[in-house]
Formats: structure tokens, C-alpha cells, sequence
């Protein structure tokens, strides 16, 4: 039996992670991201649900990955272990489409012991809504794709700038 690249264990992301169980090369296929395969308006259905309960528990939001235009996959439904995997916004890993199922493959070199995390690629439509924890050096806080930090960067700028209006 084939050993297994990662482990779960507590992670100071988000609670808990998949960790490297031993070194991984660079392009290596480390797990496939399962679920149960769902229509888009069923996706759309659940993760609204989700939401609601998300904001007032504090667990995680989005599970769901995109398969095509018909169809996603829901990963908090049946055993799928890379659902811990973490965002970071520098990722030693990718999510990649390979014929309609979802894999992760490492971008890096992984070391044994370091977590396992990739860019969730959230837009920044609702960014407000996605904090993110990972610490890296180009966080800016909130889970956002890396092509749309710097419109993100520029936003909370302006923010910050309003003057308040006390009346």
C-alpha cells in the first residue's frame, strides 16, 4: 500500500489543515478532492444555506468546486480529507480540473510537516466576507485571488481614507 502524502492535524490558519507526511516534488498529484457531484442551482442552494450558518458559527463557507457548467462538486458531503486543505495566498499547491474531477497538485517543493494550502481563487465580489488568516507576507487580509489583490489593496485604501461622519 502506497503511503500517503498528507495528515490532518491542528492548523493556525483555520483550525485544522492536511499537513505533508513526508517530502512531495514539485507537480506531484497529492490528493483528489471528492464530494458528491450536484446541479449549479443545487450548488447555489446550499452554499446560501451555508452562508447564514457559517457567519454565525465561524466555520468554513465554501466547499463547493466547479466541475463544469452543468455541474460541482459539494466536498462536505462523504469522506474528502482535502477539504482541510487552507488558502494561502502563497500556495504550495493548486486545484486543477483533470477531466472532471478535481486534484491537487503541489506548485513547490514540499517539506515534511509544512501544510499543504493554495489560492482558494475567490473573486472579489464578496471579499468583505472572506477573511483570510494564512500570515504570509502578500496577505492582504481577505481570501482574494491573486490577479485581483491590488483592485482589493486599492479599495480598503479608500476606505480607510473616508473621514467619519459624527453628527
Amino acid at each position: 500500500m502506497e503511503k500517503k502524502l498528507y495528515k490532518r492535524k491542528d492548523s493556525s490558519i483555520h483550525n485544522h489543515g492536511l499537513f505533508a507526511n513526508c517530502s512531495i516534488k514539485k507537480g506531484s498529484r497529492v490528493i483528489q478532492y471528492l464530494g458528491e457531484r450536484i446541479s449549479k442551482e443545487e450548488s447555489s442552494k446550499r452554499a446560501l444555506e451555508w452562508e447564514e450558518s457559517a457567519q454565525k458559527s465561524g466555520e468554513g463557507l465554501v466547499y463547493i468546486f466547479e466541475i463544469d457548467e452543468q455541474w460541482d462538486i459539494d466536498g462536505r458531503v462523504g469522506k474528502n480529507p482535502a477539504r482541510y486543505i487552507n488558502h494561502s495566498c502563497e500556495g504550495n499547491c493548486e486545484a486543477v480540473n483533470d477531466d472532471g474531477e478535481i486534484w491537487i497538485y503541489s506548485i513547490k517543493e514540499i517539506e515534511e510537516g509544512e501544510e499543504l494550502t493554495y489560492d482558494y481563487g475567490y473573486d472579489m465580489e464578496h471579499f468583505l466576507d472572506h477573511p483570510c488568516l494564512c500570515g504570509t507576507k502578500n496577505c492582504i487580509g481577505y481570501i482574494v485571488r491573486e490577479d485581483q489583490r491590488i483592485k482589493v489593496k486599492k479599495l480598503l485604501k479608500k476606505r480607510k481614507k473616508k473621514p467619519s461622519k459624527c453628527k
